[in-house]
């Protein structure tokens, strides 16, 4: 099994290379991370909770898959990413999901966020959820989607 740690570095490493900012906090209190970004004359800040899935040998398929439970903190900017591992690859994932606050929802073990399903061993996108994964979902992340601006002029 891969912890949890690997998937949040695993994760803020995909930020940096995608030109994001970085920071952790001194101590782990809510978000794994801060993301921020210069777009133009605007940085983009966005908080992080990392949500790794790791399937045991014998998880059937599913229609709905993600997490389900308790987050933290929450916040209107902050970002659900989750990435997707499977038992035929151990040293990282292609499939992430990085999911806008308005996509998680209360559940009554906290909030639920399934933009996949499981089938044959993979995570596979939810069509309505398609494009919250991989460059996409990055993509998104630097557009007006519930986004704290601060304006640096």
């Amino acid at each position: 099994m891969i912890s949890d740690y690997f998937a949040e570095l695993f994760v803020a490493g995909l930020f940096a290379d995608n030109d994001w900012n970085v920071y952790f906090p001194h101590r782990d209190k809510g978000f794994d991370f801060i993301i921020s970004k210069r777009i133009g004359e605007v940085e983009i800040i966005r908080p992080v909770q990392v949500k790794g899935k790791y399937p045991t040998d014998n998880k059937t398929d599913k229609s709905k898959y993600g997490y389900i439970g308790e987050l933290t903190r929450t916040h209107e900017d902050m970002i659900l990413a989750i990435p997707y591992f499977n038992n035929f690859r151990r040293d990282g994932t292609d499939l992430i999901a990085f999911m806008p606050f308005h996509t998680i929802k209360p559940h009554s073990k906290g909030f639920r966020c399934e933009p996949a399903m499981f089938k044959n061993g993979f995570a596979i996108p939810r069509r309505d959820y398609r494009q919250y994964f991989g460059d996409n979902g990055l993509v998104l992340l630097e557009e007006n989607l519930n986004v704290t601006h601060i304006n640096l002029d």
